[in-house]
C-alpha cells in the first residue's frame, strides 16, 4: 500500500447490502429435484444453487402457494 493513504481518520460504515446477503441452509431434496436443477443449470451455465436460489425467489415475489389438501 502506499504511503500517502491515510485510513486513520475514515469511519466505518455498515453494509448496506447486508439484508440481502445469502443465508446458508441444509435442506433435504429428492434426488430426482436436484437431478432437475443440476440439469436445467448446467444449460444455463450457472450454479444448480442459483437456480434454485431464482426459483425460490420467483415463487416469494408472485406470492406463488401450494394447495394442500390433507386427508
Amino acid at each position: 500500500m502506499r504511503p500517502e493513504y491515510d485510513f486513520s481518520k475514515m469511519k466505518g460504515r455498515r453494509n448496506p447490502y447486508a439484508t440481502r446477503l445469502k443465508k446458508p441452509v441444509t435442506i433435504r431434496l429428492g434426488a430426482d429435484i436436484v437431478e432437475y436443477f443440476k440439469s436445467m443449470a448446467e444449460e444455463m451455465g450457472i450454479p444448480y444453487q442459483n437456480l434454485i436460489n431464482l426459483y425460490l425467489r420467483d415463487c416469494v415475489q408472485s406470492h406463488r402457494r401450494i394447495e394442500w389438501i390433507s386427508r
